[in-house]
């Protein structure tokens, strides 16, 4: 003990001063303060701190912070929280050299003269509006944190140098000044109101934001959609705009979607048959290079989905791209495929009837018909399939559905787009603006049009802008009336505060002004409620929780359509005709969920029809993998694989214990526990009944239920079936079980029935 109370310590500042080990043991217990089953000297034993002189007091800190952190388990769940709180106390002394942090006007100050914040936030607010605005923060929220939400704020959300790792500001700050940022052009008379209440929804953890939002509002980046939907035409002109258009917007933190399936199969003839076509694989390596060329600001990957039709000539090829078998030449694996389907298909399916496979471009009005009309579809469909003068290939339908489903299996990220669905239960008038693609996690479901060029004013890129509701944290349903209209306020003006690299994405936006708002939580809000996913005693919750939501978005924003306008093209809506999501659903549901409505749909109907809405979009349910972490709750919608979840980042492994463990351990539902995917996809398809775009949903197996550990392909069919037939309009990742730890996942940022099923 005498030879460590001689060594001296390097301090931070580079002063070395004598090592005080009390200093160490008065902060562990700090920490430690009104947690239960946790023990200081557990800790601090555990460290195994190698003493030399000249050590580095931050690599003490660190090393205490991770020893905690180890201890974190079902048992002793209290350790997340004393892990952040040491991590926030080293957080804090990096950014502002102490423990407390200075006053907020102070702050903005030094980090707007080094470049790190935008110039306007010091220029619209005041002295005393700062002033105020400093009274409002409550840092000791951030000690409420869980380990693995500060090490998420630390690695992706903080704003710092991300090539030395220096943070230079705290939580609260952030969610304040994300706050400021956006309410910062409301009149003066009503935006201090605003900035609180949304700063505290968003510190509170009721609202949840996405990584775009929370890494660059405040900065001098101001690009924060998370989706970005970009269509390919079928032309040099076209693939060459769409190329450049996603190096742009994968160098500003957005998730990309590419609709390719216009371009022409392999051996079409081009200029009247002057030359032979080289097919998609080589447009799709193009696109690939694009989306890899640049990270998304260090903050996550570039990633993207393309989508194509599932009739397209060339897809036996197209759905093998990302498996491990073949060579080079013939994969394309770091993309992920949407594969785009419709009633035609599926009933071809069922028949046991044959596929007929097209070049689009042999097929005049085929296309565009697949997405804004599904009799004229199949009656071109037919028409076509007789025509001999056409290159066309006809294949079982068993066996294209079962090599879409074999190769879904096989990589888990071939996803499904249900075209049909996307427009016939849509805000969207089809015949006026069709959705013909979704996004990077498939919960997008938007307007788009190819661009011919860079400039192309005709050309729709559609931009969607997330956050997400905490279910867990909300008292009844009618708080999220208050919530709607502070997410959706916020979210309005980030459309006018960002900036657009693409006049097409700025036009498109302006114009339908789209906004996703999901959840977050879902699970523990079933265990908090004493139902399950798997055994129907869920329906009704869910159908009266997704109803308030939709209800209140669309309250919120008739309030803002009477107050700014209505957004230039709500006349491409079918909210202009006097439809609501409540009209266009599949009516299977009813046969499984008898919930009534419980809201005022028809004076809501009525106040829609005259005032007209703000916002094309409100909602989507998006994965959350990330974001939800900072809330400690469970992501989006999706089951647990273990109460204790071990998720592996850049930063190491983190561990989060599921909310309020102690009480609802037993009422939790877990992925692997549930007996089949049907429960989910009934819940699933209550949601959607009510959601305006589309849902990551997964469907999940596990090998050891099935005969022989293998799943079957008539399992995996059916439950396609039972998808589609409950209206779900897309399905996200399929996860096998492997037999590896349960708890074990990896980070995915956001930034997805009986054979007599009736079509």
């Amino acid at each position: 003990m005498n030879a460590v109370a001689n060594i001296k310590v390097t301090k931070r500042n580079g002063r070395l001063e004598d090592i005080n080990l009390d200093k160490i043991h008065q902060v562990v217990t700090w920490a430690a303060e009104g947690l239960d089953n946790v023990s200081v000297s557990q800790v601090e034993m555990r460290s195994h701190i190698q003493f030399y002189n000249g050590i580095r007091t931050d690599d003490i800190h660190e090393t205490i912070i991770k020893a905690a952190a180890d201890l974190i388990s079902t048992e002793t769940p209290d350790y997340q929280y004393l892990a952040a709180r040491l991590a926030i106390f080293h957080l804090r002394k990096i950014a502002f050299g102490q423990f407390e942090p200075p006053h907020l006007y102070d702050h903005v100050t030094s980090l707007t003269q080094s470049g790190k914040y935008d110039e306007h936030i010091l220029s619209d607010y005041s002295r005393a509006e700062f002033d105020e605005l400093n009274d409002c923060i409550d840092h000791n929220r951030d000690l409420t944190f869980s380990y693995a939400a500060v090490k998420q704020l630390e690695g992706k959300y903080l704003v710092q140098n991300r090539v030395t790792r220096q943070i230079f500001e705290s939580p609260q700050f952030l969610y304040m000044l994300v706050a400021m940022c956006l309410f910062a052009r409301y009149p003066q008379a009503t935006r201090l109101e605003y900035v609180k209440k949304f700063y505290h929804a968003i510190s509170t953890f009721k609202i949840s934001l996405p990584t775009p939002i929370m890494s660059g509002v405040r900065t001098p980046t101001r690009q924060f959609s998370s989706c970005v939907l970009i269509e390919c035409d079928d032309s040099l002109d076209s693939i060459n705009a769409t190329t450049s258009a996603i190096v742009k917007y994968v160098s500003q933190r957005a998730g990309i979607g590419i609709n390719a399936g216009r371009i022409r199969a392999l051996g079409s003839e081009i200029r009247g048959g002057e030359a032979q076509h080289t097919g998609c694989i080589p447009f799709y390596k193009m696109f690939q290079a694009a989306v890899k060329s640049c990270s998304q600001g260090g903050v996550r990957g570039g990633a993207a989905t393309l989508f194509y039709p599932l009739w397209h000539l060339e897809v036996e090829n197209l759905l093998v791209l990302k498996n491990n078998r073949g060579v080079e030449e013939n994969r394309v694996r770091h993309l992920d495929y949407g594969v785009q389907i419709n009633r035609l298909l599926y009933t071809r399916l069922i028949k046991g009837e044959n596929i007929t496979l097209f070049s689009p471009s042999e097929v005049p009005g085929l296309y565009d018909a697949f997405f804004a009309d599904q009799d004229e579809f199949e009656r071109l469909y037919a028409l076509y399939e007789k025509d001999d003068s056409i290159h066309s290939r006809s294949i079982p339908a068993i066996d294209l559905f079962s090599l879409l489903m074999q190769e879904r299996a096989g990589t888990g990220r071939i996803y499904i787009q249900n075209v049909d669905h996307c427009n016939t239960h849509s805000p969207f008038d089809p015949k006026l603006a069709p959705v013909r693609q979704s996004n990077l996690c498939l919960e997008i479901a938007l307007p788009t049009r190819p661009l011919n060029d860079i400039n192309d004013p005709d050309g729709e890129i559609a931009l969607c802008t997330l956050s997400a509701f905490n279910l867990g944290a909300l008292k009844n349903l009618e708080e999220l009336e208050e919530l709607a209209e502070l997410a959706t306020r916020a979210l309005d003006a980030l459309l006018d505060y960002q900036n657009y690299p693409i006049k097409a994405a700025e036009l498109a936006t302006m114009n339908r002004r789209t906004l996703g708002i999901g959840v977050i939580n879902f699970a523990y809000y079933l265990a908090k409620n004493g139902v399950k996913y798997s055994d129907g005693s869920a329906i009704s919750l869910t159908h009266r929780t997704f109803e308030a939501i939709q209800y209140y978005l669309l309250k919120a924003s008739v309030k803002l359509a009477k107050e700014l306008g209505a957004c230039p093209k709500f006349s491409d809506t079918t909210y202009a005709q006097g439809l609501l999501p409540i009209d266009t659903y599949k009516k299977d549901l009813d046969k499984i969920c008898q919930e009534p409505l419980h809201l005022d749909w028809e004076a809501l109907r009525a106040d829609i029809v005259k005032h007209g809405l703000r916002n094309s979009t409100l909602t989507a349910l998006m994965p959350s993998e990330t974001s939800s972490q900072i809330a400690n709750a469970t992501n989006g919608i999706e089951p647990p694989r273990g109460l204790v979840s071990v998720k592996a980042s850049k930063d190491g492994i983190l561990k989060q214990v599921v909310p309020e463990f102690e009480r609802l351990h037993d009422e939790y539902e877990l992925l692997w526990d549930m007996p089949n995917n049907e429960g989910y996809l009934h819940l699933v398809g209550i949601m959607q009944k009510f959601i305006d775009q589309s849902i990551s949903a997964n469907t999940n197996y596990d090998p050891q239920r099935f005969e022989g550990q293998k799943v079957p392909m008539k399992q995996l069919i059916k439950d396609l079936l039972t998808a589609y037939k409950f209206g779900l309009k897309t399905l996200y990742y399929q996860n096998t079980r492997d037999g590896a730890d349960d708890m074990q996942t990896s980070i995915q940022d956001d930034g997805c029935a009986s054979g007599a099923c009736k079509i």
